[in-house]
């Protein structure tokens, strides 16, 4: 049984992730800082896999406390979830995201070295390729020209430390994954997305919105070059993407593989919007105002590479991720006795 360690595994995508690694077989541990989470999120592990992983509260930043880790275990892969990950934010406080989400790899890379544990698996970004001449995103394209912001701009220069890193060791292998845009809920209704904060992204936001934390959703535009006028994203069910990363540690190689995961399907915000009214069965209030500077009109994934090469592709539709989502809101509120 492979040993698995999953930075930031109490969060939102690598709760998903840490949960359809157990239920493949793999022995999972999470390093997190609970910055963006809760501890409790192992106990709804444990809950639906019948497995607790064990936890160590640590930051990346502690080099001695992530030293004690490896030295207590040998892992036989790294999957990175960790990191600061608020768009605008980062716009407000660059250095804070350069230090947390670059050195922090880093000392998880010299960790490796030091350990043994040659494989990792990256959690990256579609924001990585910014503007391009064309909405469909495939992976030979040039990455971090037009960047808008500090976030994707990490994403972008990690991409590239891991790619020196694995010139310099031969025995490195690496994947790295370019999410698209993550929704949806675990079908338990268990475990969920919740940033702190306000978030950036629309479905946490219609979240917000659903249950009368935000008094209206507003749509940046309605004037873009699309059917019916709003931006359009390749919105992925959290689960599908989850699977992906089991998917890449089967197909681990010398050198740095990249893949992106999306469905190649965009939706707009008024299809989303709707796609929620169906799925509650009531009317999502939002109002039109004026366009977001650097809101791209289209953009979505080509994922033929992820099909091919690692025998994924996703199952689960906007339709599904609507459900889950409004089934983890209703199981949220069971919890707080709302």
């Amino acid at each position: 049984m492979k040993k698995i360690l999953a930075t930031g595994g109490t969060g939102y995508i690598g709760s998903h992730t840490v949960v359809e690694l157990i239920q493949a077989g793999y022995e999972v541990e999470i390093i997190d800082n609970l910055f963006n989470s809760k501890a409790t999120v192992i106990d709804k592990i444990e809950k639906i896999t019948g497995v607790r992983p064990k936890f160590y509260e640590a930051d990346l930043l502690d080099e001695e406390k992530l030293d004690q880790i490896f030295a207590e275990a040998k892992y036989d892969a790294v999957l990175h979830f960790a990191g600061l990950k608020a768009v605008g934010e980062s716009v407000e406080k660059p250095l804070d995201y350069y230090r947390n989400n670059i050195m922090s790899t880093v000392n998880l890379l010299e960790a490796m070295k030091k350990y043994g544990t040659h494989e990792f698996i990256f959690s990256s970004s579609a924001t990585v390729y910014g503007e391009q001449e064309q909405p469909e995103c495939v992976e030979t394209m040039e990455t971090g020209r037009s960047i808008t912001n500090p976030y994707g701009r990490t994403k972008y220069f990690i991409e590239e430390i891991i790619k020196d890193y694995a010139i310099a060791d031969k025995d490195f292998k690496a994947i790295t994954l370019r999410y698209f845009n993550p929704i949806g809920a675990h079908s338990s209704g268990l475990i969920g997305e919740d940033p702190n904060g306000i978030p950036n992204n629309l479905m946490p936001i219609i979240m917000r919105v659903s249950d009368g934390r935000i008094p209206e959703l507003q749509v940046f535009g309605d004037d873009y070059p699309t059917a019916d006028g709003t931006c359009r994203r390749d919105y992925i069910h959290v689960v599908d993407l989850a699977k992906g990363h089991v998917a890449a540690l089967e197909h681990m190689k010398n050198g740095v593989q990249i893949f992106n995961l999306g469905t190649g399907q965009p939706t707009s915000v008024k299809e989303m919007i709707k796609a929620f009214n169906e799925a509650s069965g009531k009317e999502l209030p939002y109002k039109i105002v004026g366009r977001r500077a650097g809101d791209l009109a289209e953009m979505w994934a080509n994922a033929d590479k992820a099909n091919e090469v690692l025998g994924w592709k996703t199952e689960l539709t906007i339709a599904d991720a609507m459900r889950d989502t409004i089934n983890y809101l209703n199981h949220e509120k069971e919890e707080h006795g709302e």
